[in-house]
């Protein structure tokens, strides 16, 4: 019988043991147990779980806990998840079919989806757990530079400032950690080799004749580095013997994927990152307004398609190196231009009520940088009104480049928010007062324009005799013109929402 073979034999005695697939909420694995959520305890038989040859003993905390042993339960875990998630499912009530219809869709989805989508997915599902924190920092050091300018509060500002930069000090360490935990490694061990990156004793060592810089290679290193150490620890549980694997496996992946990210990766992924941020400051100093209108105007479009997912290292890069984004606040006229196609939309089409309905329920949101309401319940199910909202974007991101052109640059310090609820977040070269003024300027011309844009050119008669019909009258949902994409309910985003 092969490893893999007995593994799986050693999942398959346990299931029955403990209330079949029916009976398992949640799966993890410490050192040497494997740690089960369970809905009823009373259907686990203990007995014949501790007669397994494999298991060593029960534990019963907060969660059921089977002891395999080190080395054993690292390679037994992911075959009992595979079990479980084979297995049939018991009848579900109500509640429990929607959520099955929804992962269902969801299912099909990916089935169509290409390799280069579903990377760009683990990517954005590294960083997306971070964004948070990037906001919370990135507004807290908005305040205190602030009240630095101001001279108010000498006392707090040094408190303030540590509170907003530590985070981004050991960034790299959190990345390394989800980058792990997204390809199938050990969390832990990926935080521990992107841990290097920051750890200032690297100043001590030379690579290519240079000495290395504390934090050189930034988030990208960190990424490469967790990558490297998952590939290195699956190797490791594939080959070291199950007595040893315990020491040995997370000794060689800490130690070949470091000594790789020291003496490669390091300067590799900081040659990267600055020739990423050089190439942001020479776009937008050289060639902003016309770039602003490209990025403006096709980031709707890179949201539809998830592109815009690639996006994220490269906000987060520029953030690590320059303290904000430049290409963020030119990015939100999107979402500018989106608000103004819809009240020109709500003008259009006075007697579509079910329409009318939408957007007012939804451009509250819109203005605080939600667009999916408006993208999916109406700019996109009309058609021609998605390209003119594309248009408002365009112009308002061309208004912010042609800016960045004159000198005065506009980033914000955290991704997330766009719309209004970035105006905590923004920074500049120019002083905030500018910076805020030129990103406002940016948002009205997308407003307008978007506006313009679709009540003159956004309907063709055809469409107008289509859809400005008394939909109150009716079922109270508006037709879907042919050869357009139908919304889902009037109001309801798509899964995945992406703000803009």
């Amino acid at each position: 019988m092969s490893t893999d073979d007995k593994n799986r034999a050693i999942a398959a005695a346990i299931l029955p043991l403990v209330g079949g697939a029916g009976n398992i909420t949640s799966v993890a694995h410490c050192m040497t147990r494997l740690r089960l959520g369970l809905r009823d305890r009373s259907l686990v038989r203990d007995e014949a779980l501790k007669a397994l040859p494999s298991v060593m003993g029960v534990v019963e905390d907060d969660t059921y806990q089977i002891v395999l042993g080190p080395g054993t339960v690292a390679r037994v875990t992911p075959e009992f998840e595979a079990l479980v998630a084979e297995a049939p499912k018991p009848a579900a009530s109500a509640d429990e079919l929607a959520a099955q219809g929804a992962a269902l869709k969801e299912a099909r989805k990916a089935k169509n989806a290409t390799p280069f989508k579903l990377f760009l997915r683990k990517i954005a599902n590294i960083f997306v757990p971070l964004i948070p924190a990037l906001i919370g920092c990135g507004i807290i050091a908005g305040l205190n530079g602030l009240l630095v300018n101001l001279g108010w509060l000498p006392g707090v500002t040094p408190a303030l400032a540590a509170i907003a930069s530590g985070f981004m000090a050991l960034i790299a360490v959190f990345v390394g950690y989800n980058t792990a935990k997204e390809f199938g490694g050990t969390p832990i061990l990926g935080g521990a080799v992107a841990a290097i990156i920051v750890y200032a004793g690297v100043a001590k060592i030379e690579v290519f004749g240079q000495a290395l810089s504390p934090g050189q290679g930034g988030v990208l290193g960190a990424l490469g580095a967790a990558v490297l150490a998952v590939y290195v620890e699956k190797w490791c549980r594939r080959w070291v013997p199950e007595s040893l694997d315990v020491l040995v496996t997370p000794t060689l992946t800490v130690l070949v994927s470091g000594l790789v990210t020291v003496f490669g990766l390091m300067f590799v992924a900081g040659e990267v990152s600055q020739a990423i941020g050089d190439f942001a400051n020479w776009l937008l100093e050289n060639a902003g307004a016309g770039a602003g209108l490209l990025l403006g105007g096709l980031f709707l479009p890179l949201v539809m398609l998830g592109l815009h997912q690639a996006l994220i290292p490269i906000h987060t890069t520029l953030i690590e190196q320059q303290g904000y984004t430049v290409l963020l606040p030119i990015l939100a006229m999107a979402g500018a231009g989106q608000v103004g196609a819809a009240m020109a939309v709500y003008l259009k089409l006075p007697r579509n009520g079910s329409i009318r309905r939408t957007i007012k329920s939804a451009l509250p949101a819109g203005f605080l940088g939600v667009g999916e309401p408006l993208i999916y319940g109406v700019s996109l199910p009309l058609g021609r009104p998605f390209v003119t909202a594309c248009v408002g974007g365009a112009a308002g991101g061309a208004f912010v480049g042609l800016f960045s052109m004159l000198g005065d640059k506009v980033g914000s310090t955290a991704i997330g928010p766009s719309g209004w609820a970035l105006f905590p977040l923004l920074d500049g070269n120019k002083g905030l007062g500018a910076t805020i003024a030129i990103y406002a300027g940016g948002l009205l011309v997308g407003y307008l324009v978007g506006f313009v844009a679709t009540y003159f050119w956004g309907f063709s008669r055809e469409l107008i005799e289509e859809f400005d019909v008394d939909t109150d009258a009716g079922a109270g949902t508006a037709p879907v013109a042919a050869g357009n994409t139908p919304p889902p309910a009037v109001g309801t985003p798509e899964p995945e929402p992406a703000k803009v």
